[in-house]
């Protein structure tokens, strides 16, 4: 007899505005973490995991707040790296050098530790779970592996994580359901319960939306 599975439902946010140094959030990353926190409050979360930097981190903990008793988890798979390093002969001719400048402009060493960070995030946060009953996880992290996760998700090229962008404390939600049925991407980089005036933070000027 077959092991049960149940379907995990894998909620993905990217940090809120950060500092220009990095060192935490702006009011305005802290504001949008609180709402965020808020938008969550009523799903059945069982943990938070988060990226090991400071805007991550204190993101979460501003998420949890606003949480009954969630527990929140540092780890390295859902920190800041580059998951995948194409090769020229892989990527659209027309913005092969682009794609390839961005990458090579991040340090060697994490470009050759990223795909193993990658790999061990996609075994922990992703799947079908064992056992009778669905669970639901937030992992607050960075732009770059929500990218890669959802570029997983919809098995799309390796090299499609770049141009995945997330804007400060919006919510993506992957559901894998149980064996003989893909995963499916419910909604990716939701700004719904952020007002105006904290949305689109994160991305280019030129990628805002007015509104």
């Amino acid at each position: 007899m077959s092991a049960t599975h149940a379907t995990r439902y894998l909620y993905l946010a990217r940090h809120g505005e950060a500092t220009p140094d990095e060192r935490g959030l702006t009011p305005t990353g802290r504001r949008q973490a609180a709402l965020l926190g808020e938008r969550l409050r009523d799903v059945p979360l069982s943990a938070i995991h988060h990226g090991p930097l400071p805007r991550a981190a204190e993101t979460a903990q501003l998420i949890g707040a606003r949480l009954d008793g969630v527990p929140a988890h540092a780890c390295e798979p859902a920190g800041d790296y580059v998951p995948y390093t194409p090769r020229r002969d892989e990527l659209p001719t027309d913005c092969a050098d682009f794609l390839l400048d961005f990458v090579r402009g991040f340090p060697s060493g994490e470009r050759a530790r990223g795909p193993l960070l990658a790999r061990t995030a996609e075994e922990r946060f992703t799947g079908c779970v064992k056992g009778s009953e669905d669970r639901h996880e937030l992992v607050v992290t960075h732009n770059f592996l929500i990218g890669w996760l959802v570029r997983a998700a919809l098995d799309a090229p390796k090299w499609r994580w770049l141009g995945l962008n997330q804007c400060n404390a919006a919510l993506t939600v992957i559901r894998y359901p149980p064996p003989g049925r893909p995963p499916s991407v419910l909604f990716s980089n939701d700004m719904a319960h952020l007002p105006a005036p904290l949305r689109w933070t994160g991305w280019a000027p030129e990628l805002r939306v007015a509104g």
